[in-house]
């Protein structure tokens, strides 16, 4: 991404975060948009809930830094990927890659990588799908490709992946070796139990298909 703006870091700096704000809205509403179609095709909603926001100027400094970067507009703008970043939320883990999937064809966004944590969790058990994806942004004329970080996962992901955020900030990612391993457990029960509602939930769709095939015999 080109740096918008004048040379005042200042004016660069609101430039920057104004486009990422806008990317943030403008696949916000692409999501909502998606989600509306769905539910108007196929009568069933596929997002539970979505939650959008900016890393803070101290987060920005924070990663820059334990990245080994120096704290620079450019770097935080070419070496960061999630400043602006987007998490939706799903009732199974097949909604996950139906949502990722959609997202992926709409005609102006351009997926740069996706890690799929789901079918490859990381080792502490976190399970997730993301995506960083560019949309073009005007701004004073000039079209800018504006990254957003997309995260897809489960209710039960969520879950777990908040309370280990919680407890893991206490020990600044470093905890002890039995509360790893406690997590990870949690994780595979998480993983269990998604797995376990998804089949329920298949059951209960063909038992109500199947009444549906009485009720028109």
């Amino acid at each position: 991404m080109k740096i918008p703006g004048g040379t005042n870091q200042l004016d660069q700096w609101k430039s920057i975060m104004f486009l990422y704000d806008s990317a943030l809205k403008e696949i916000n509403t692409k999501i909502e948009i998606l989600n509306n179609e769905f539910v108007q095709i196929n009568d069933y909603n596929p997002i539970e809930h979505i939650k959008s926001r900016l890393k803070t100027p101290e987060s920005i400094v924070k990663k820059l830094k334990r990245n080994g970067y120096d704290v620079t507009i450019e770097n935080m703008v070419d070496k960061l990927s999630d400043i602006a970043g987007i998490r939706i939320i799903c009732s199974f883990r097949s909604d996950i890659y139906l949502l990722a999937d959609m997202i992926s064809r709409q005609r102006d966004v351009t997926v740069l990588y996706v890690k799929d944590y789901i079918k490859s969790p990381k080792p502490n058990g976190y399970r997730s799908y993301h995506m960083v994806v560019t949309v073009p942004i005007y701004l004073n004329g000039n079209l800018v490709e504006t990254k957003v970080e997309i995260q897809i996962r489960t209710v039960a992901m969520d879950f777990w992946a908040s309370l280990e955020h919680k407890i893991y900030y206490k020990f600044e990612g470093d905890g002890p070796e039995n509360l790893q391993q406690e997590l990870k457990a949690c994780a595979d029960m998480v993983d269990m139990l998604d797995a376990k509602m998804f089949s329920l939930n298949e059951r209960i769709l063909e038992v109500s298909r199947e009444q549906n095939k009485n009720k028109n015999v």
